[in-house]
């Protein structure tokens, strides 16, 4: 569904061999919608052009698919005409669903509509807590997670019946 890069799985001793295994909560936001200040490059730079981090968002949380590029020509071009909401909501889906994030403080298009600069600073937050670094590509963070034997953080949905 996102390609065959690799997955997390939260269950297993792996999981809790991992560094930030112990430390983040399941199912919880590391952080909340208006926690802004904490990251304050984040804060800047969707401030000033919210389609590079929306963009580099997209690349990792749909594990390389769709260029970093693309999704931040795509998100400028909808910016100028005021919908990029339609475009970012259902990454902020995607992402909740990786790490079985609660929709919270409501549902996702909403979040997207209303507080657009803050939903995607929140996820660039989720992702960097999460031991993703959405600074640089997919492929840098697989290389990096290969060469620190780490786990990558993104869950693998759990089925349903």
């Amino acid at each position: 569904m996102y390609g065959d890069g690799p997955v997390f799985k939260a269950e297993g001793a792996s999981f809790r061999d991992q560094p930030y295994g112990r430390e983040l909560p399941q199912g919880l936001w590391t952080t909340g919608l208006c926690d802004c200040h904490q990251d304050g490059h984040i804060c800047v730079q969707t401030a000033i052009m919210p389609c590079i981090s929306f963009a580099q968002n997209t690349e990792i949380v749909n594990r390389g698919t769709i260029p970093c590029m693309d999704a931040g020509l795509i998100h400028l071009a909808l910016g100028f005409v005021g919908c990029c909401w339609l475009y970012a909501f259902p990454n902020r889906s995607r992402l909740r669903e990786h790490f079985a994030l609660p929709e919270e403080p409501c549902g996702d298009v909403w979040v997207h509509l209303f507080c657009n600069s803050c939903a995607i600073c929140q996820e660039s937050r989720e992702l960097k807590n999460r031991g993703a670094d959405p600074s640089i590509s997919w492929l840098s963070n697989v290389e990096k997670w290969s060469r620190e034997k780490v786990t990558p953080p993104i869950v693998v949905p759990g089925m349903n019946r």
